[in-house]
């Protein structure tokens, strides 16, 4: 035999063994299967798209959480510091 016949033999062989289980998780961005393992630069998302689109996303503040606004009788800014123009209903005059 050659060496180069024995090395596609070993090739051979080596796809004949079980291979080490992949994890696929759903993509955050389009909800596809994506490959949770180092060799996938891009997780969890699926691809380099999905990724931007998500960062795009944050850069736009879409994942905020609602808030609700203040009451009229609560005062906006630092209540303890003692600045009357933080104050809402002070008179600065």
């Amino acid at each position: 035999m050659t060496a180069g016949f024995t090395a596609v033999i070993k090739n051979l062989s080596a796809m004949n063994e079980a291979p080490l289980p992949v994890k696929l998780v759903p993509c955050p961005g389009c909800g596809g299967p994506s490959v949770y393992a180092s060799s996938n630069p891009f997780r969890p998302f699926c691809s380099e798209r999905c990724k931007n689109i998500d960062l795009g996303a944050w850069a736009n503040e879409d994942f905020r959480l609602p808030a609700a606004p203040p009451l009229d009788d609560e005062g906006y800014g630092d209540q303890k510091s003692g600045d009357p123009g933080l104050r809402q209903g002070s008179n600065s005059s």
